[in-house]
């Protein structure tokens, strides 16, 4: 159900067709909650079917219609519902962290190139954390402009600051990983010493 309350968050901002809405989610929640595009369609359907948005088509170009969505107000009631309920939090699934507790059965290199991956996989989103909070600093983000352009000048410090706070979050939690990862291949080093050690005769 996330999806469907990062969508509306999207839309309340302002009115978006389809592909439109695609881009910003990719460019601002789509940091923080993943969802293919294969999802984004069929949640605006059941969106329009249970009255939170309204489509509309318009015409685009000579022959070609676009179709544009609104937030209707049981939308927006559904939204700040959601906004005042408490959070479901549910049980991790953490593929990475399963994968370490064994790997005593994969040999020392694929040991190591599990950690690497894993460091290189977090730089990535790390860089792209740090930037967005670059864009934050600047105002520079569209989504985050086109906010901020329809709110009362009361509320925009709050808006950029909460905005931040999620994205250091994130960034925090990428050096975690980073940094949790490194310690892994400094434990393979440590473990095939201490098994040559071992191994060898007195």
């Amino acid at each position: 159900m996330s999806l469907r309350y990062a969508l509306l968050a999207i839309l309340r901002v302002g009115p978006l067709s389809g592909y439109d809405l695609q881009k910003q989610f990719s460019q601002s929640v789509g940091h923080v909650w993943h969802a293919p595009d294969s999802q984004i369609y069929p949640e605006l359907r059941k969106m329009e079917a249970a009255g939170l948005v309204e489509g509309e088509d318009q015409l685009r170009g000579a022959r070609g219609t676009r179709r544009v969505y609104h937030v209707t107000p049981e939308g927006d009631r559904a939204f700040m519902e959601w906004m005042g309920s408490p959070l479901d939090y549910q049980r991790v699934r953490d593929p990475a962290h399963l994968r370490a507790a064994y790997l005593e059965s994969a040999s020392p290199e694929s040991a190591r190139e599990f950690f690497r991956k894993h460091i290189q996989v977090w730089e990535g989103e790390l860089a792209q954390f740090e930037g967005e909070l670059t864009h934050i600093q600047n105002v520079s983000n569209p989504m985050l402009v086109r906010r901020l352009e329809k709110m009362p000048d009361g509320d925009r410090e709050a808006t950029i600051e909460y905005k931040r706070l999620a994205y250091q979050g994130l960034v925090d939690r990428a050096q975690v990983e980073i940094n949790w990862a490194q310690r892994g291949l400094d434990l393979v080093t440590r473990l095939e010493k201490e098994k040559v050690d071992d191994d060898v005769p007195d």
